[in-house]
């Protein structure tokens, strides 16, 4: 049972996702009928540190505070992704992992736990823009950077901001139920559970400007996403052999032209849920997705949510 929390500081932590793992297991409930938790706040370097707020922080505790706890937070900090760990941090969040106790990171404090070997031949969730650094730095680590968590128990691992929440509600529901995870959640006004996952909220890329032979036909293609296209027909547009155009357009894209297609077809959708009022048949037809169900069928495969609850968390209940 989870019932020991402590989340460990240094120099130039984060207050907000300090403060997520604080509201979580930090606050007294019990007049709720809510599990209260030994929390505490620990330092891995010295009493005071900073914040990249502008502000500093004390703790009275060290990191022997970590021997006796359940569950270990680490939150994101600034430089975190390019800077080197106490070594005594380090074997302490092995210790606790040996003895059976839980490590959660929030964002970039991921890289705590790859610098602690925690995430070799382990699946992990990092903030999307730190996914390429972090596979970069530890490439045993498996990162899915469009999920808002991941539970790979005894390792959990969150990615940015407010997806903390996320991890740390699950591991309330996990630990002590759903009725207790979703009265927390009702107290801190979140949702207990969100729909989709990281993919939604990722920044568009902009088109590729070093396609040489294939670079018309994808502002072409752009242009006419609502059409239905044949590699045949794009080859033909490219002066090229269906064979030759496939492989040149691997080369320059990284993909083929089915999944390209599909991919600017799904941020054309997103643009038009965030930007206007149409109908989801309407936005299917000028997507070329044909039908609102197809629209659906591939706006969840893509980014793991539903049309109409990407329109909810972009405009509100309101244009939804």
């Amino acid at each position: 049972m989870l019932k020991n929390v402590a989340a460990v500081l240094l120099d130039g932590v984060h207050p907000f996702e300090l403060g997520v793992v604080c509201e979580v297991f930090g606050i007294d409930r019990s007049d709720d009928g809510l599990p209260t938790y030994d929390f505490a706040v620990a330092s891995a370097e010295g009493p005071t540190l900073s914040t990249h707020a502008g502000f500093s922080l004390t703790t009275e505790h060290g990191l022997e505070r970590l021997e006796s706890a359940d569950l270990i937070a680490l939150p994101a900090g600034h430089s975190y992704v390019s800077r080197s760990y106490p070594t005594e941090l380090l074997d302490a969040l092995h210790r606790a992992t040996d003895r059976g106790a839980r490590v959660l990171s929030v964002c970039s404090g991921v890289f705590v736990l790859g610098a602690a070997g925690l995430l070799d031949g382990r699946r992990c969730a990092v903030h999307w823009h730190h996914a390429e650094e972090l596979t970069r730095q530890y490439p045993k680590a498996i990162v899915e950077p469009d999920v808002l968590y991941v539970d790979e128990d005894p390792v959990i691992t969150s990615a940015g901001t407010a997806a903390g929440i996320d991890a740390c509600l699950h591991i309330v529901r996990k630990e002590q139920g759903p009725e207790v995870a979703n009265a927390i959640a009702r107290r801190m006004v979140v949702p207990p559970h969100r729909d989709g996952g990281q993919a939604q909220y990722i920044e568009r890329p902009l088109p590729r400007s070093t396609c040489d032979t294939v670079g018309e036909v994808l502002v072409w293609m752009e242009r006419h996403l609502d059409r239905e296209v044949t590699v045949e027909q794009l080859a033909a547009r490219a002066h090229m052999s269906p064979r030759t155009f496939a492989r040149r357009f691997q080369q320059e894209t990284g993909t083929t032209p089915y999944r390209w297609i599909l991919r600017q077809r799904v941020l054309l959708a997103q643009e038009l849920l965030e930007a206007s009022d149409e109908t989801m048949d309407a936005i299917a037809g000028r997507t070329g997705f044909g039908t609102a169900a197809a629209l659906r069928h591939q706006f969840v495969r893509s980014l793991g949510t539903t049309p109409q609850a990407y329109r909810r968390t972009f405009r509100g209940p309101r244009a939804a």
